[in-house]
């Protein structure tokens, strides 16, 4: 029995150093597409592990659950637009000072991201037939009306009745109906804080609008890497709109079609 319990032991050696192989390899595979899908890059804030939401602050990242992260952004977009605002701000008492500040006032210097969060690609979604009146997809309008709820006097464009054909870059989501630009004009630090706080905004709301990609300030974020956050965004660098600088990109999934086994 001594040598049986001794050989069982040996057995579960074994077994627990091909484990931890196993384990140390995936985590470098991981690691590893990490770094291929960054390059040299490398956002400061991201969230791979844990809460849906951070937000990076003076005191830190602090993480937040998504339903936090709606009520945060919605009171911090209440705050900028002021007497404006088209809804009255939510209950934020659970969620730190120092993160109202930052989703308000942006970095000391620097409006960019503040706020990034986790989604993935909602595998129920079909592929929605037939435009609005507006030129949007039934999903993409929804998403209008839910921008136009929340906030006033907005400046949106790159959708029409019918639809585009030309006009923007390849296979963009515009000529399916499936995307919204919001204009901040011109180009400045002012407009660039609303930019971003209507950015924070939409990635907290994204799993309720079904978004998949928002593009704003040389920033990308995606559904398809949903724990890298924001993420350098290649284009002319002499050119403000390819660069969506004076513009925040938002596109809605597109859906899967049903016969669409693979």
């Amino acid at each position: 029995m001594a040598h049986r319990a001794g050989g069982f032991r040996r057995r579960r050696s074994g077994a627990v150093t091909v484990t931890a192989v196993l384990a140390v390899v995936a985590i470098a595979f991981v690691v590893g597409g990490l770094w291929l899908v960054r390059g040299t890059d490398v956002p400061p804030l991201s969230t791979p592990w844990g809460p849906d939401c951070a937000v990076s602050t003076d005191e830190g990242q602090i993480r937040l659950d998504r339903d936090q992260a709606r009520r945060a952004t919605t009171a911090a977009a209440v705050t900028v637009q002021g007497q404006d605002a088209p809804v009255e701000a939510p209950d934020t008492e659970d969620i730190p000072d120092a993160v109202m500040t930052r989703l308000v006032k942006g970095p000391e210097e620097d409006a960019g991201p503040s706020l990034t969060c986790r989604s993935t690609k909602d595998s129920g979604l079909a592929v929605e037939e037939g435009l609005e009146p507006s030129g949007l997809t039934p999903r993409a309008e929804r998403l209008r009306n839910g921008l136009e709820e929340h906030f006033s006097d907005l400046s949106l464009g790159g959708y029409r009745p019918g639809g585009y054909d030309t006009g923007h870059g390849e296979e963009s989501a515009h000529y399916e109906g499936r995307a919204i630009d919001i204009f901040y004009r011109p180009v400045g630090e002012e407009n660039r804080r609303e930019g971003w706080v209507m950015a924070h905004w939409l990635i907290a709301h994204a799993p309720d609008y079904a978004i998949d990609v928002i593009i704003f300030d040389d920033r990308i974020w995606s559904t398809a890497y949903p724990s890298l956050g924001w993420r350098h965004y290649e284009a002319d660098p002499d050119n403000e709109i390819l660069r969506h600088l004076d513009h925040v990109h938002v596109d809605v999934q597109r859906g899967r079609d049903p016969s669409d086994t693979g």
